[in-house]
């Protein structure tokens, strides 16, 4: 088998007396496209710091194309194009101006830079806007800019922390788009941190992190197919006194999960006819449905990824 792209072992970090990372260990596969997947605070940005070698680890080890994070960063940092949740772009700046100041960073210079950047932009879609102040772009062309900035030097791993944040549907659609063919045109390999199911859908694999913890690691349709039939969520007055009644009557688990129960069962249809029909003074209002990568992340974690968030961005 060929060598991962990313090979992470039991990576622990602290801040101060909590725990960010717990014993974190999973590899990437060279021209996969990985998710992680987490809410706010979940520690994927804190694995995010340490992959791109901005954070030492405080136990633990990972190794990007065999290379060790610990024991040689800069030669992980050749084979990394980064783009941060937040800009990095200079607004002043042109985007040919952004493009050439950071091939010069990466030791580009004369024919190679002049052949790489007019590459990049064109694969972008930037070409017409290369004299164009960064600052005077839409959000959407602004993040394509600093796609392109983080592939100018041609790098093996793409490292894509929340990529789509401020964008609207159609910019958020059409970058998701160009990272799909980062992968198929140039076998690039795709690492990505994401709150969003609708990312984390379109991802190979994905690794759900939660309160420093590796949940669990799948394509999302293996993690949906271990939920087991559809999800039905009702609501009542009293959760807590349905959900008892749900499994004394039924037999059911009946999981009560912020005010809401909630039945994991094949055929939920006829389960929300007969549940309605025996307890139709507590019920309030159902619904169900196929199983979601939310559901997914309910159905391990016990919780629900909204309010999952801890402290990770304050502490890191």
């Amino acid at each position: 088998m060929s060598e991962p792209a990313i090979r992470v072992t039991h990576l622990r970090h602290l801040y101060g007396p909590r725990v960010a990372l717990d014993d974190i260990s999973f590899s990437v596969a060279p021209r996969e496209i990985f998710g992680l997947l987490g809410p706010n605070g979940g520690g994927k940005t804190t694995l995010f710091k340490i992959l791109s070698t901005l954070l030492r680890p405080a136990a633990g080890d990972a190794a990007v194309f065999g290379a060790s994070i610990l024991a040689a960063p800069d030669a992980v940092r050749r084979h990394l194009g980064v783009v941060f949740q937040h800009p990095s772009l200079d607004g002043k700046l042109t985007v040919a101006e952004n493009l050439w100041c950071h091939g010069r960073l990466y030791g580009l210079s004369g024919d190679a830079l002049r052949q790489r950047m007019p590459a990049v932009m064109t694969r972008l879609g930037l070409t017409d806007r290369a004299a164009d102040r960064v600052e005077t772009l839409s959000g959407g062309l602004q993040r394509r800019t600093e796609l392109a900035k983080a592939l100018l030097h041609e790098p093996r791993l793409l490292l894509l922390d929340e990529p789509s944040t401020g964008l609207d549907p159609g910019a958020r659609r059409d970058f998701l788009h160009y990272i799909q063919q980062l992968r198929a045109q140039d076998g690039a390999t795709i690492v990505l941190t994401t709150h969003s199911m609708d990312e984390a859908e379109r991802c190979d694999r994905v690794a759900i992190v939660d309160r420093g913890v590796l949940v669990q690691v799948g394509t999302p349709a293996e993690l949906k197919a271990a939920v087991g039939g559809d999800v039905v969520v009702v609501y009542a007055a009293d959760p807590v006194a349905l959900g008892a009644q749900i499994r004394t009557r039924f037999g059911h688990d009946a999981r009560v999960v912020e005010n809401t129960v909630r039945v994991e069962i094949p055929r939920g249809h006829d389960f929300v006819r007969a549940v309605v029909d025996a307890f139709p003074a507590e019920i309030t209002m159902v619904s169900y449905g196929k199983p979601t990568l939310e559901d997914v992340f309910v159905h391990l974690t016990g919780h629900r990824f909204w309010s999952a968030g801890g402290d990770e961005a304050a502490a890191s």
